[in-house]
């Protein structure tokens, strides 16, 4: 994203009744139920979501009180607390196979710890963190009020809220917003889709969902009417899994940043916390929000690299964009280097990864979240590193 002159740029979300979303729930669903269980479990779940069917493939290591009949019956609930109880996709009849067997030998002889041996990345990769100080989550602005608005639907939803009444579980978001030297000023435009009951008025699903949207957004941020656009294609009656088939990852740019901030390409559901594809990204967004937060720059972007079977990342990478406030970024990469443990193992305890925490991350973002200290819950979202680096470098 620039920082120069003025743009537009547009980031989107979906909720958690989307169907590449009702994947990752249920494939993290199936990481929760195993690191439950075994806080040392390994897991590598895929899910597949059609027309009354969920299919789970993929790779675990763990106890055998976590029964592939355990499994099928936690995906039925996750579906119902979503709220899937449709003709074409119901909690009660859809029809579950179970495909998970156990790990590569040869994974896993790599990734183990042995002797003196540290335990080794699981795959080899590049991940990005990025924070910017455009808002209180130190997230880009456009994802951050394109989650917004559909979280806040999806509270209302749950919460049985006569203001969206009506409304289904799948939604998608969309914001532009303009920006001006680099700093966001209001939204060009806004498109909100929703799946909802047959019959209901597309007026009168307009007229719910306008008012969320202006409560959502900073004052004075409104886009014009007519650049408003509430489930432009008309109905929206078919939805989720019945309506388009689901995978687990495919939904990794809502996942981050908005394509505010490169990414490595690996998806995080599903997968345990030695998979760096996940946990060095969320370390990688821990030390660049931490930056940002301690007012070292405005924009921070951070790559690591790792190898698999390898402990120890192969890069460092920072970039504040021409932000930073007489921070040499070759000095600050070795400060973060020096200052947390960025091995899988040391992330992971770091972190404190190895805990069933992964549900909740699972729609609206994995990134920009409020930790949670009694749940132990976006551990990656915690600024306690701030105090350390404000004196690495005399602040």
């Amino acid at each position: 994203m620039r920082d120069k002159g003025e743009f537009l740029f547009t980031s989107e979300s979906v909720s958690e009744g989307h169907p590449d979303k009702v994947a990752d729930r249920i494939s993290d669903t199936v990481l929760d139920a195993f690191l439950t269980a075994d806080p040392h479990a390994r897991v590598a779940c895929e899910t597949l979501v059609t027309t009354n069917r969920v299919v789970l493939a993929g790779e675990t290591r763990g106890p055998g009180s976590v029964t592939p009949e355990y499994l099928m019956h936690l995906t039925r609930m996750a579906i119902r607390d979503i709220g899937y109880d449709q003709a074409g996709f119901s909690w009660k009849h859809a029809h579950i196979e179970c495909h998970l067997h156990a790990q590569s030998a040869d994974i896993a002889v790599g990734v183990d710890s042995a002797g003196n041996k540290d335990e080794g990345a699981g795959d080899q990769g590049i991940m990005f963190g990025y924070a910017s100080d455009e808002t209180d989550s130190l997230m880009p602005a456009p994802i951050h009020y394109a989650h917004l608005i559909l979280r806040t639907i999806n509270e209302l939803r749950h919460n049985g809220d006569e203001r969206v009444a009506g409304l289904l579980p799948d939604a998608k978001s969309q914001v532009t917003l303009r920006y001006v030297d680099g700093k966001p000023v209001g939204a060009t435009s806004v498109v909100v889709s929703t799946q909802h009951e047959s019959g209901m008025d597309q007026a009168d699903i307009k007229r719910r969902i306008v008012p969320i949207i202006e409560a959502t957004l900073p004052e004075g941020w409104m886009c014009d009417e007519h650049e408003l656009y509430i489930n432009p294609t008309g109905n929206f009656v078919i939805g989720g899994p019945d309506g388009d088939c689901g995978l687990t990852g495919r939904k990794i740019i809502v996942d981050t940043y908005g394509g505010a901030a490169p990414h490595g390409g690996g998806a995080f559901s599903g997968k345990d916390p030695t998979k760096v594809d996940r946990s060095a990204a969320y370390a990688a967004r821990y030390l660049a929000k931490n930056v940002v937060a301690a007012g070292l720059a405005s924009r921070c972007t951070l790559q690591l690299s790792y190898a698999i079977g390898v402990s120890h990342p192969l890069s460092v990478y920072v970039d504040l964009h021409g932000t930073g406030t007489d921070v040499e970024e070759v000095k600050l990469e070795r400060v973060l280097r020096d200052m947390v443990n960025l091995t899988p193992r040391g992330i992971r305890e770091h972190l404190t990864l190895n805990r069933p925490i992964y549900v909740p991350t699972t729609a609206y973002g994995h990134f920009g979240r409020s930790p949670d200290e009694k749940l132990g819950t976006f551990t990656w979202e915690k600024t306690d590193l701030v105090p350390a680096l404000k004196s690495a470098f005399g602040r």
